[in-house]
């Protein structure tokens, strides 16, 4: 799951430390078990969350970096990151082409790509700042995500 969407990092560090408190003997067992059940049912609410949203997975993973952090959106403004998140993956599916990430022209369209539909898309609660940041983690996502050749930790882990 962190793989596809490092937003759910915490989760991992949560079983890391739950694992750290096994292995010390710092917790009784049951109390271990009992969180590894709680943390599981987190995990698999977290799971179906692309299908209450109304996203794929992958537009999921765009959605949460552009929410977090981010600004107190209303229901409207959240649709309309979900509207950004779905434009920005179909405009990105057209360039991520075999080379891409060798070739300093295939980067920069991707880069370029992303400010744009950010910059036309994003609900004006949005500070310079947060949409610079915002395009960063979203470009370095691109990066490492998607290989070019039509495979991504998308299609990997389906």
């Amino acid at each position: 799951m962190v793989r596809l969407n490092r937003t759910r990092a915490d989760y991992l560090e949560k079983f890391q430390e739950l694992i750290d408190a096994c292995n010390i003997g710092s917790r009784n067992i049951e109390e271990i078990f009992r969180d590894l059940v709680a943390l599981s049912r987190a995990l698999t609410e977290k799971q179906d969350r692309h299908v209450r949203e109304h996203l794929s997975e992958e537009e999921l993973t765009i959605f949460d970096i552009l929410t977090r952090p981010g600004p107190n959106l209303t229901t409207e403004e959240r649709e309309e990151v979900k509207k950004v998140a779905r434009q920005l993956l179909a405009r990105l599916n057209k360039l991520l082409v075999l080379g891409r990430r060798q070739k300093v022209q295939g980067r920069a369209g991707v880069r370029l790509a992303i400010e744009d539909v950010l910059d036309d898309g994003l609900p004006r609660t949005y500070t310079k700042e947060l949409y610079k940041a915002n395009c960063d983690v979203l470009f370095e996502h691109v990066y490492e995500s998607y290989l070019g050749d039509g495979t991504s930790v998308f299609s990997v882990a389906a």
